[in-house]
């Protein structure tokens, strides 16, 4: 974590970063020289939320930096720096106006992060110094974080379904875990055939991969990512505008796997298992074509309304495999619906759940570590949307409403009502730069599901 390091006790190398605000700006100038005070009244700085000025003593060296911040914005306080001021080692200091600073140190290195797989690093990052418990507890995190950018930014010939399933192997030698693939005509053998009938157009072969680890006694835990490498829509083929950044629908399984990671990290007391339906949704002449009826593994008949409706189809099979294994819990992750960002905005990733405890306790850990998700219904009625009057349902229909909704609930299907279910719709992107938040891939929701995780299965 090359933007974070551990402050040693007496450090007097590193640079002193002061957060301030309107109300203590008078409190933050007294400490400075004349020449100090002048400097900030010239410059024009006033403690604006992410305005920062730099000040240097007698000699022209660069001693203490202020920061404008917002009064409860812990997270993005310092996520702008890193790229932003001269390469050198800063500290918080004391005297700052910060409600969390471990949440700042995160925010810090959130917004270090750069994608460099096909070019050089723009320069390197600032260096925040901070103490050694804030570091330990914030490089899985971070690792995590940067996994789900690396995993989404990469283009995806060089991110197919064989290499996102080589990434769960990757992690299951780390963490010693068993993974297995059922791979091409294997799926329909093993009956997994609506992940088999989205991928089989594509010279890639589809894929299922499953990662097993943890002991014996202790509660099952199925967590599942969406693993579209890229969806052209199939034969109900997507615009250009619409295709453009399809690379990304694979950030569910890229969710499912930091956050597997995370759990085996921790040895949370759980025996996880990891699905990853890997695929490319193209067009070829086998590809499905809108119409057809699949027998899902499930034993639902679906009619395929939509070829671009693909996700909830390659989800379908993993949903009905995980159930059968009885688990204490199951959670996906999918890049699923547009309809989710109309109605939330492309930070807020939508949350549906079948117990209302479930629910609630999600959403109230990713308030606690600022990564906020929004609930949206399983409103049964809106079922009817998805008749079909040959199978037993469709995977979408005519209606235009209520897109997010009837896609969960068409995943609600393969879901026994016994078993607690959570649901991610997340976008996975930032479609601009913002502190912390560099344009790109990006992590929604996983560090709110590991501390949902992390109180749920504490001992």
């Amino acid at each position: 974590m090359p933007s974070l390091i551990e402050r040693k006790s007496g450090e007097r190398q590193s640079i002193a970063i002061e957060t301030t605000d309107a109300a203590h700006y008078t409190a933050s100038r007294r400490r400075l020289t004349a020449v100090q005070r002048r400097w900030l009244a010239e410059s024009g700085f006033e403690a604006a939320p992410g305005s920062f000025a730099l000040l240097a003593d007698a000699s022209g060296k660069l001693v203490r930096v202020l920061v404008g911040v917002e009064a409860g914005d812990s997270l993005g306080a310092l996520a702008g720096l890193p790229r932003q001021l001269p390469d050198a080692l800063y500290h918080l200091a004391d005297e700052s106006v910060l409600g969390d600073a471990q949440q700042a140190a995160l925010g810090w290195a959130l917004g270090a992060y750069e994608f460099t797989r096909y070019r050089k690093a723009k320069r390197a990052p600032a260096k925040l110094a901070i103490p050694a418990a804030d570091l330990k507890a914030l490089e899985p995190l971070v690792a995590a974080t940067a996994q789900v950018r690396d995993l989404v930014n990469t283009p995806t010939e060089d991110m197919g379904p064989k290499q996102l399933a080589e990434a769960v192997k990757q992690l299951g030698k780390t963490h010693k875990a068993k993974v297995r693939e059922w791979v091409g005509d294997e799926l329909l053998k093993a009956n997994f055939p609506t992940i088999h009938a989205v991928g089989r157009a594509s010279h890639r072969a589809p894929r299922l991969v499953e990662l097993n680890w943890g002991k014996s006694g202790d509660p099952k835990l199925v967590v599942i990512g969406k693993g579209v490498c890229f969806d052209t829509g199939g034969l109900d083929l997507k615009p250009a505008d619409g295709m453009r950044w399809m690379k990304k629908d694979m950030g569910g399984a890229a969710h499912a796997i930091a956050l597997a990671g995370l759990i085996m990290q921790a040895k949370l007391p759980v025996r996880l298992s990891l699905l990853i339906p890997a695929v490319e949704n193209a067009v070829s002449g086998n590809a499905m074509r809108p119409g057809e009826v699949i027998t899902t593994r499930a034993g639902f008949t679906v009619e395929i309304d939509n070829t671009d409706a693909e996700g909830r189809l390659v989800l379908c099979d993993a949903l009905a495999y995980g159930a059968e294994q009885q688990p204490d819990l199951m959670l996906d992750f999918a890049t699923l619906t547009g309809a989710a960002r109309v109605a939330l905005g492309p930070d807020l990733p939508a949350l549906f759940a079948n117990h209302d405890d479930l629910a609630d306790a999600a959403l109230a850990a990713g308030r606690a570590v600022n990564d906020p998700l929004w609930r949206l219904p399983l409103w049964r009625p809106y079922r009817k949307m998805l008749e079909s009057y040959l199978a037993d349902f469709a995977n979408g229909g005519p209606s235009r409403h209520a897109g997010a909704i009837t896609a969960a609930l068409y995943m609600e299907r393969f879901v026994p009502d016994t078993t607690a279910w959570l649901h991610l719709d997340t976008y996975a992107w930032n479609d601009a730069d913002r502190p912390g938040r560099p344009r790109g891939g990006e992590a929604m929701g996983v560090r709110a599901f590991f501390a949902f995780l992390q109180k749920r299965y504490t001992r």
